[in-house]
């Protein structure tokens, strides 16, 4: 029997990574910590754990190119995508899940494949010489005893920066007197009827004592080797955002426009928007509140907000330390580690930042270590693609220099004709035919 591929790291583009190797008919050994060794975001031992929101984002293809990665990775035959679509709960235009539902649809579907060995162990040194193929998507929360052996491996130093998780609070705790039920524009979304929101309103003076509030409340300590750590700009703790300005929150998170308030058909001032979190319907999720401020004054700060006056929160926001190491200078094209081209890197460890786009990393990096193993041709798919875009980014497009996480954007597609919503929908379309184009050239080379 041949040598199976080694993946390191259970969450979304590891266990993405197997199901795309497994479903090539190549053995898999997927190696998971937990429960062995638990990380300081996870709650569970389920594989593809969602620990911060519970939103994969806009399912918009022709309009977000996070909505078009979607849709071609759901071409790709994703499981990721496909256990989202199974637990999507409404969300407005967004693509949000059960989180529990869509963490254990993905384990059983792993855990359940013929050619899948799950196994729980921390895998603390780097990958053995006998593994002839092994991936590594271990994630931002990598164990420090792996990460300290990538470092001493590749030369590089990792990147770091925080991610902040938002508060998540009962439903029946949200005073629905004053916040209402309403999308931005009263747009649906997947399963939603454009009133998937609740929104809850503050007026001038009192988003302006709100501000004042994050700006005095006592936030975390960090510790001595973490305050050099910069923050990924697309998740900033809400705090941060209101020090940067006082309209900052009020043009971000909180930005009132599309939402009417019921009392008096006028659009308030600022709004907090709190989204469903889990398919009963008893979780909302705070949207944009990651935090670090201490849990005592989240609760104080957090009740002052209209609405949540009597909020019952059954999660508090957190901080958490991510890493991630410099793709464009050790990745190929194929995402293998330059120096040792057995091993490939998959997911946020390679300076992707989001659910999708993690998962989106995982399974090419699966795709194509099952190529590779079979003896067949290894071709990417092309730049004009969401896949094809973001992969280019990671393994070259970026400055090596400056580089950070990215977030899957129409910025990274070569150029065409039009502007605007034109010519979004004329790169979305120009993907999803090129996407196809390359998922059937795979097919028929596999066949």
């Amino acid at each position: 029997m041949t040598n199976p591929i080694h993946i390191i790291g259970g969450g979304l583009a590891g266990s993405e990574a197997a199901w795309a190797v497994a479903n090539r008919g190549v053995r898999v050994v997927l190696h998971e910590m937990r429960p062995l060794r638990g990380t300081d975001a996870h709650a569970t031992d389920g594989l593809a754990e969602l620990v911060c929101s519970n939103s994969f984002r806009s399912d918009d293809w022709e309009n977000n190119a996070v909505g078009l990665l979607h849709e071609e990775m759901r071409r790709a035959d994703s499981l990721i995508l496909r256990s989202a679509d199974a637990h999507k709960l409404p969300a407005g235009g967004a693509l949000a899940v059960d989180r529990h539902g869509f963490s254990a649809a993905v384990t059983e579907a792993v855990e359940t494949h013929s050619l899948i060995e799950v196994r729980r162990e921390e895998i603390a040194e780097w990958p053995p010489a006998g593994w002839s193929s092994a991936i590594i998507a271990t994630g931002p929360l990598t164990a420090p005893a792996l990460a300290d052996a990538i470092r001493a491996r590749t030369g590089e130093d990792a990147l770091s920066f925080f991610d902040a998780i938002a508060p998540i609070v009962h439903r029946d705790s949200i005073d629905t007197g004053t916040a209402w039920y309403q999308s931005r524009y009263d747009k649906k979304g997947p399963g939603g009827d454009g009133a998937d929101y609740l929104n809850c309103p503050l007026d001038e003076n009192q988003y302006r004592a709100f501000v004042d509030a994050l700006l005095a409340g006592e936030k975390s300590e960090f510790k001595e080797w973490e305050k050099s750590t910069p923050y990924f700009e697309g998740c900033l703790p809400v705090e941060v955002m209101a020090a940067r300005g006082i309209d900052t929150l009020r043009f971000g998170p909180m930005k009132p426009v599309g939402l009417s308030d019921p009392r008096n058909g006028r659009r308030p001032y600022a709004v907090v928007q709190l989204r469903q979190d889990n398919a009963l319907g008893t979780l909302w999720n705070m949207v944009g509140f990651q935090t670090k401020l201490k849990h005592g004054e989240q609760t104080r700060i957090f009740r002052t907000i209209p609405g949540l006056e009597n909020a019952i929160f059954a999660r508090l926001g957190g901080l958490h330390r991510n890493t991630f190491i410099n793709s464009p200078r050790l990745l190929d094209a194929q995402l293998r580690l330059k120096p040792e081209p057995r091993l490939r890197f998959a997911g946020q460890i390679t300076g992707v930042e989001g659910y999708v786009e993690s998962a989106a990393i995982g399974l090419l990096a699966g795709r194509f270590a099952a190529e590779e193993h079979r003896g067949l041709a290894v071709v990417p798919p092309p730049p004009t693609t969401a896949l094809g875009a973001l992969l280019a980014h990671i393994s070259g497009g970026a400055d090596e220099k400056t580089f950070q996480p990215m977030n899957v954007n129409f910025g990274l597609f070569p150029e065409i004709a039009g502007r605007g919503r034109d010519r979004k929908k004329a790169l979305a379309h120009r993907a999803l035919a090129d996407i196809d184009a390359w998922l059937g050239h795979a097919r028929a080379a596999a066949e």
